[in-house]
């Protein structure tokens, strides 16, 4: 029965990945697998808004390796890593509770949940949360069957799956302390006494062992990663809790939050009614208080769960929180999904936990279970249904299917530019510039500094022909019938017809060429850039940075004379 139930969650999420499709972050983990190479430091060590992940990485360029753009590599990975993280979930709670049929209760729990909903559904969002749950789920299976059995086998593989989880997402630090919280509870809550001197004592070696292993990984993060990014206010902190758990979580325990919202760019965010938010609650208070009245234990088993929630919230507030940080990044969800795991493992504990006394304790009946089990499946089934409405909706994909098709026709480069902000948002730069987006379809040469033609990628894909918007106008020459003339390195000026500030901008260079060769072009403030021109009457267009009243221009081949005329500086546009 739990491999249908495990069968049916990836049927269910395989539809939730076929209608998704690269987004966001996922640009920027494919821009760098198709500009590095697969064992480059700048590839595997590269501080990613925070995260150092590795293997996240490395799994990026193998599938864009194999099929760069395309949408099922992501998607199997997405599946995989799911499939393993929902068996190692039937694993934790076989070794929690026995092979008995109450374990499909906090199974369906967490296969049907939609609190790992939208982490699952992003590509690179999924590279970090599934191989998080997977390592949740077999430390603490590794972590009760060391401590019950005493074989030492259990600590090297849960030492392995913790690197390997840390090697994708550095939330797994958290790892080793749920393993031995779970391990302490599931003796306690059967009435053992020293339950944590206990687990500590026994399963030495996966303590130990997973000790190192942080130390180790401790050293390379505060090496790779920037850690000065806390920058929530008290207020702020208080909104985005809030919001994780009125908004978010209680109503995903319920199979909510049934609604969704969803503002492109951003992500989806959950949006549950005010009167759901208001059963939930009493859903969860009646849940608890039940628990705790017929199970005493269970108590410490809650205390857990809100312990792990506040070490969830509190370090994701801090990071990603702000002035300009809106409460609804927490309805998004995506940060607690292994939370859903964490949860599971309670409530195992909960449904092992020995009774205040057996025979006044009545047991709720099989109809009451199973119609409530029903209840949840259904109520996250439309959760998942509403939430593929809204993630759905997007511009990615016809974007770099209309370009990648528009490529193989280029005769002359590109200039660069940024992607639409509906594709990848300005704040991403330089991530965002279309050369880094498209480097793993783009052949050398499709993006250079200078162009004879030039063009420009529409918001469509498509690409068409531009033109220089007059921003500045280079002033006519001093020399009659040339304009002004270049010879030899002694940089010549070109003046402006009025100072611009610095910024990207593209040149109009108009030029009589004696022959091929080379030429430098720069504002007064800014680098240098290499034109190559050619003998006779021609135009072309140099992208340029920087700053002045004027551009300076020099030849680099011997012999090259060149004249330069009139001509527009400002920013390239195909609508102007």
């Amino acid at each position: 029965m739990a491999s249908l139930l495990i069968a049916g969650q990836l049927v269910l999420r395989g539809w939730v990945a076929g209608a998704g499709y690269l987004y966001w972050d996922d640009l920027i983990l494919i821009g760098r697998a198709g500009s590095e190479s697969l064992w480059s430091a700048k590839l595997l060590l590269y501080d990613h808004d925070g995260h150092f992940m590795p293997a996240a990485f490395a799994t990026a360029w193998l599938v864009t390796a194999i099929a760069p753009l395309a949408w099922a590599g992501p998607a199997l990975t997405m599946l995989v890593w799911q499939a393993a993280a929902s068996v190692a979930v039937l694993r934790m709670l076989v070794v929690l509770l026995g092979p008995r049929r109450m374990l499909l209760v906090p199974l369906i729990f967490y296969l049907f949940c939609p609190l790992t909903l939208p982490a699952f559904s992003w590509w690179s969002a999924a590279l970090n949360a599934l191989p998080l749950q997977f390592a949740l789920a077999w430390v603490i299976a590794d972590a009760v069957l060391l401590v019950r059995t005493g074989r030492r086998r259990y600590a090297v593989t849960g030492v392995a799956v913790l690197v390997v989880g840390l090697l994708f997402f550095e939330k797994s630090v958290v790892v080793p302390f749920v393993a031995f919280a779970v391990a302490a509870m599931a003796r306690y809550v059967v009435g053992e006494r020293g339950a944590v001197r206990e687990v500590a004592r026994r399963g030495a070696p996966l303590w130990i062992g997973s000790a190192l292993v942080l130390g180790c990984w401790l050293v390379a993060y505060l090496v790779v990663v920037d850690i000065a990014t806390a920058r929530s206010e008290p207020g702020d902190l208080a909104g985005l809790v809030h919001s994780a758990t009125s908004l978010g979580v209680v109503p995903a325990l319920s199979g909510g939050p049934w609604g969704w919202e969803r503002w492109l760019p951003a992500a989806p965010w959950a949006i549950p009614s005010s009167a759901a938010v208001a059963v939930s609650w009493i859903v969860l208070v009646a849940i608890v208080v039940w628990s705790i009245r017929t199970r005493p234990r269970v108590a410490a088993v809650w205390l857990i769960v809100v312990t792990y929630l506040a070490v969830a919230l509190v370090p994701v507030a801090l990071a990603r929180g702000g002035p300009n940080t809106v409460d609804e990044l927490m309805q998004s969800l995506r940060y607690l999904a292994d939370m859903a795991v964490v949860l599971t493992a309670s409530f195992a504990l909960m449904l092992c936990a020995r009774r205040r006394r057996p025979e006044q304790v009545s047991r709720p009946r099989g109809a009451v279970v199973v119609a409530a089990v029903v209840a949840f499946t259904v109520s996250s089934s439309w959760s998942t249904i509403t939430y593929v409405r809204s993630w759905s909706a997007g511009t990615t994909e016809r974007y770099l299917s209309t370009v990648a098709s528009e490529l193989g026709a280029l005769d002359a480069p590109l200039l660069e530019q940024e992607v639409p902000w509906t594709v990848l948002n300005p704040t991403t730069y330089p991530q965002n510039l279309a050369s880094q987006v498209l480097s793993p379809i783009a052949r050398p040469g499709t993006f250079a500094e200078s162009t004879p033609r030039l063009r420009m990628i529409t918001d469509t894909g498509d690409i068409v022909d531009a033109q220089v918007w007059w921003n500045r106008n280079i002033r006519p020459g001093p020399h009659s019938g040339c304009g002004y003339r270049v010879q030899g390195a002694e940089p010549v000026r070109l003046l402006l017809d009025g100072p611009m500030l610095a910024h990207k901008w593209t040149v109009q260079l108009n030029y009589l060429a004696g022959r091929d060769g080379l030429v430098t072009l720069a504002f007064e403030h800014g680098d240098k850039v290499t034109v190559p021109v050619q003998k006779g009457l021609h135009t072309v267009f140099v992208r340029v940075i920087g700053s002045g009243s004027a551009l300076r221009i020099a030849t680099e081949t011997a012999g090259l004379d060149v004249c330069v005329a009139s001509g527009p500086v400002g920013v390239a546009s195909y609508d102007n």
